[in-house]
């Protein structure tokens, strides 16, 4: 029996203010932060000193994934041309409002305005766009038409 269809992972810059920001403002599980050992990492990335900083988050059936790159010693390796996430997460919310006002406080990013949808399997329910703090994009919908 398959239980998730989609498993995303996003590149972060800072593991963890992006773990605040899907723990915090989103509300998914945090389920842990793991480092990986160099030789995993290297063997993942192919970036000799690569280490790989993981946090896994669920919600439902489905997980989601951050990771940050480091080189050896901590040094930053430039992850903005490979990202290895998707080009986008949608992430359906029961409190709508509540989640874009909280969004809206804490200085989140919206790609346009909310609007509602006008066809389809989702016709009347809100949807918005938003970026997390690494300039990702999520979609978020909510449970029920308004």
């Amino acid at each position: 029996m398959i239980l998730s269809l989609h498993h995303p992972s996003f590149t972060v810059d800072n593991l963890e203010r992006s773990v605040a920001f899907y723990r915090d403002l989103l509300g998914l599980s945090l389920e842990g932060v793991w480092e990986r050992d160099e030789d995993y990492s290297q063997g993942v990335t192919g970036i000799p000193g690569a280490r790989l900083k993981v946090a896994y988050f669920t919600l439902s059936n489905a997980s989601f994934e951050l990771v940050e790159y480091t080189g050896g010693k901590g040094v930053k390796i430039d992850t903005s041309t490979n990202n290895t996430g998707s080009a986008h997460v949608c992430f359906i919310a029961g409190d709508f409002d509540g989640l874009i006002d909280r969004l809206k406080k804490a200085g989140t990013v919206f790609a346009g305005e909310v609007r509602t949808i006008p066809a389809g399997g989702n016709k009347g329910k809100k949807i918005v766009y938003v970026e997390d703090p690494d300039g990702n994009t999520l979609e978020i919908i909510a449970s029920r038409p308004s």
